[in-house]
């Protein structure tokens, strides 16, 4: 990917931060011009470099960073920052912890570029639902602040890749754009709309105090109207770089299931053909109030994509060959076609880094859903407003 054409003269430009491996970049596709891309993991940056050349990225924490390391101007502000703290495996912290606070330094950028008269036209981060309800709303009500506090109009949005992807990957988007840039009211509905704003996202913007709501808009984006692909189609065939787990490993994992889930295999074995699931484990009460691991599986999709760390974070495939149950851990490949990356992507070599790639990553064809139906007309209209002055 390294070798894609050149972006088009006039292209809008996209600062990205928290950029691992250049997801958001590969989303956004050949007609924006990336100016600048940050991020502190030393892995991630390899592989971005890997992919898009050496030019853009600084490697190094952000918060080293000063509105004069950013080059020129730029219509888009992107910030993936960390989630572990604002998500159910977290330790609760919020936006007060070490890692999720890194949006305080983000913000902190974007608002010393307006001072200089270069803040970017539209500013979007994305993190884990989570985010709406952590430390009781307030992270919420902080990331809303942040944006109606400079002047921009905002709307969140919470899209799952399974619109797009075998993979359920549900993710929150606030997207501000720049008090002076016109908006096509098409953009805009009339309140909340099914199903990029559901009841969890109505009920946290209800609790925003009422300067902040008033900022508050609420983006309006077309459901995908192609199916996602199936799960079987983005799966390796026997040649896969993995090895199979022995007759006793499957039998282990089988044994981990609930009912429920067993008969799902047994359904499978009775349908006949090859069917694919997607097996992970779960650690879930018992009757008695203890804890047990279970082996959960699905067949039309796989759960959310994790960094690697052991247990649930490590998914497992289960194939169903005319009656033959095997199993074998996910690759790296099919990690990356699950988020949406082309096989031309090239991957660490080393398993564990990426699939804490792809486990940190945003959903390319999300970003793509995004940048055709809300960056690019929100940049147009931009353009046209300062056609007109």
């Amino acid at each position: 990917m390294a070798d894609s054409p050149p972006c088009p003269p006039g292209a809008p430009g996209v600062y990205e931060f928290f950029a691992g491996g250049g997801m958001v970049r590969a989303g956004l596709g050949e007609g924006w011009r990336c100016r600048f891309a940050n991020d502190i993991d030393p892995a991630k940056a390899a592989a971005y470099r890997a992919n898009w050349g050496d030019g853009e990225l600084r490697l190094g924490d952000i918060g080293a960073l000063t509105p004069a390391d950013l080059p020129g101007t730029a219509e888009l502000m992107w910030g993936s920052f960390p989630c572990q703290d604002l998500s159910l495996a977290g330790a609760g912290a919020g936006l007060a912890g070490a890692r999720s606070g890194t949006f305080h330094t983000f913000w902190n950028l974007a608002r010393g570029l307006a001072a200089e008269g270069r803040g970017p036209a539209i500013v979007a981060v994305e993190n884990v639902c989570g985010a709406l309800t952590s430390r009781g709303g307030r992270d919420f009500d902080a990331l809303c602040a942040a944006w109606a506090d400079a002047g921009y109009l905002f709307g969140a949005l919470v899209i799952n890749a399974d619109r797009f992807l075998p993979q359920s990957r549900p993710r929150r988007f606030v997207i501000g754009v720049r008090g002076d840039v016109a908006v096509d009211p098409a953009l805009l509905a009339h309140g909340p709309e099914a199903p990029f704003h559901p009841p969890s996202l109505v009920r946290a913007a209800a609790r925003l105090p009422r300067e902040t709501a008033k900022r508050m808009v609420w983006w309006r984006l077309p459901v995908p109207a192609a199916a996602p692909p199936g799960l079987a189609d983005l799966i390796e065939a026997d040649g896969a770089a993995l090895p199979w787990h022995s007759d006793e490993q499957t039998r282990r994992l089988l044994g981990l299931m609930s009912p429920v889930n067993q008969a799902k295999v047994e359904a499978a074995r009775a349908a006949g053909g090859r069917r694919v699931g997607a097996l992970y484990r779960r650690t879930r009460r018992t009757p008695d109030g203890g804890k047990a691991q279970r082996a959960e599986v699905r067949f039309d999709l796989a759960g959310c994509l994790r960094t690697p760390g052991g247990g649930s974070s490590r998914q497992t495939l289960l194939i169903v060959d005319e009656g033959r149950v095997r199993s074998r851990l996910m690759s790296a490949r099919e990690m990356a076609r699950l988020m949406g990356l082309p096989d031309s992507y090239r991957l660490p070599a080393s398993h564990s880094a990426a699939c804490h790639l792809a486990g940190d990553g945003v959903a390319v064809p999300v970003v793509r859903h995004l940048a055709r139906h809300l960056f690019e007309p929100l940049v147009a209209g931009r353009e046209v407003a300062l056609r007109a002055a």
